[in-house]
C-alpha cells in the first residue's frame, strides 16, 4: 500500500480564502469530517470558545466543500454526560452550537466516549429519535456505504471502548481501568473480528473513542494495542480513527494502516508525553498548540483514493494524507 504524505504550509497569514480544496474535480465521491472531544462544559455557557470556533468552521467547510455525512468520536457532553434523553445539554452543547445553515441536514453517526460514560450513554443513543441527525443506534454498528455512481464500498466499524476497555479517569489514570463487563467486552471484539473478516470493501475504516496509538497525554491505549491492532493488521483496514486525546494527529504504521487521531474540537493539549511509547517512524504530524483553537479531519474518498485534510478553526490547512483502496 503506498502512501503520499504532503505536509501543507501553515502560515498564520493563511485564511479559508486561501485553503486549497482537497477534492478531486469531476469524481464521484464520499465526503464526510470527523470530530471528537467537543462536548462543552457543564457550566454555562455550557461551550467552549474552541467548540464555538471549530463548528464555525465545519459550517464553512461543509457549506463549500460538502458533506454526506459527521463522524463523532466521542466525549460529546463534559464532563458527566446527559442524564436523560430531554437534558438541556443535548440542545446547548450540540443543537444550537453545531447550527450552521450547511450542517442541519448532515447525519452525525455518534460513539460515546469515557465522560459519556459517566452519564447515561441510553440516553443518547434514545435521542436517535428526538433529533433527525443524531444517529446513534447502538453502543457499537455497522455503518455501509457506496461511493455515487460507482460499486466502491467504504464499511466504517464504530467501536464503544469504554465497554471495551473500561473507564478511565483522566485526572488519575492514562490507561482504562479495565472492561466492566468482560462478557460484553468479549461479545463486542468477536463482532468486530467478524465484521472485519467478511468485509471485502475496498475502504474499511474502525472508529472508536480510544486512541490505538498516540505520542500525547493518555498515550497508547494498551487494551486496543494487544486486542485490536492485530485486527486490524489481519484485515487490512484502511484506517482506525479516535478522538480522547485533546489534539490532532496522524500516524501510520509499518502496514500502511492510517492512524486518524481528532480530539481537538473542544480543548487543546500540547503533550507527548508518550512520544517514546510509539514505535518510531509511526507519527507524521502532530498539531496541539492551545493559541490553533482546535480542529477536525475532513475526508474525501474516491474509487482511486482516500484524501485526508486537517482542518484548524479559523481556516488553515495543517496536514494532508493520501490512503489507497485495499489490495484484497
Amino acid at each position: 500500500m503506498k502512501t503520499l504524505v504532503v505536509l501543507l504550509s501553515i502560515l498564520p497569514c493563511i485564511t479559508m480564502k486561501t485553503l486549497s480544496s482537497p477534492l478531486k474535480d469531476n469524481a464521484p465521491s464520499l465526503r464526510f469530517a470527523v470530530i471528537g472531544d467537543w462536548g462543552g462544559l457543564p457550566l454555562p455557557p455550557y461551550t467552549t470558545k474552541q467548540e464555538l470556533l471549530v463548528a464555525a468552521e465545519l459550517d464553512n467547510i461543509v457549506s463549500k466543500w460538502g458533506a454526506d455525512f459527521i463522524v463523532s468520536v466521542g466525549d460529546n457532553f463534559y464532563y458527566d454526560g446527559v442524564t436523560d434523553v430531554n437534558d438541556f445539554r443535548f440542545q446547548k452543547t450540540f443543537e444550537n452550537v453545531f447550527d450552521g445553515e450547511s450542517l442541519l441536514n448532515v447525519p452525525w453517526y455518534v460513539i460515546a466516549g469515557n465522560h459519556d460514560h459517566n452519564g447515561n450513554v441510553t440516553a443518547q443513543i434514545a435521542y436517535s429519535k428526538v433529533s433527525s441527525r443524531w444517529k446513534y443506534p447502538d453502543l457499537y454498528y455497522d455503518l455501509s456505504f457506496k461511493i455515487p455512481g460507482t460499486n466502491v464500498s467504504l464499511r466504517l466499524l464504530m467501536l464503544d471502548t469504554i465497554v471495551l476497555c473500561g473507564n478511565s479517569n483522566d485526572l488519575l489514570e492514562a490507561q482504562p481501568l479495565g472492561a466492566a463487563n468482560s462478557k460484553l467486552a468479549d461479545e463486542q471484539l468477536e463482532w468486530l473480528m467478524e465484521k472485519l473478516q467478511t468485509s471485502k470493501d475496498e475502504y474499511l475504516l474502525v472508529a472508536g473513542h480510544y486512541p490505538v496509538w498516540s505520542v500525547a497525554e493518555h498515550g497508547p491505549t494498551d487494551c486496543l494495542v494487544d486486542f485490536v491492532e492485530p485486527l486490524l493488521k489481519k484485515y487490512r483496514v484502511t484506517a482506525y480513527l479516535c478522538g480522547h486525546d485533546h489534539n490532532v494527529q496522524y500516524l501510520q504504521d509499518d502496514s500502511g494502516i492510517g492512524y486518524v487521531l481528532s480530539g481537538a474540537g473542544n480543548f487543546m493539549e500540547n503533550s507527548r508525553k508518550h512520544a517514546d511509547n510509539v514505535p518510531p517512524g509511526y507519527l507524521r504530524f502532530f498539531e496541539g498548540d492551545p493559541e490553533t483553537m482546535g480542529s477536525f479531519v475532513y475526508m474525501q474518498v474516491t474509487p482511486k483514493e482516500l484524501n485526508i485534510t486537517y482542518i484548524q478553526s479559523g481556516g488553515r490547512s495543517l496536514f494532508q494524507t493520501t490512503l489507497y483502496p485495499r489490495g484484497l
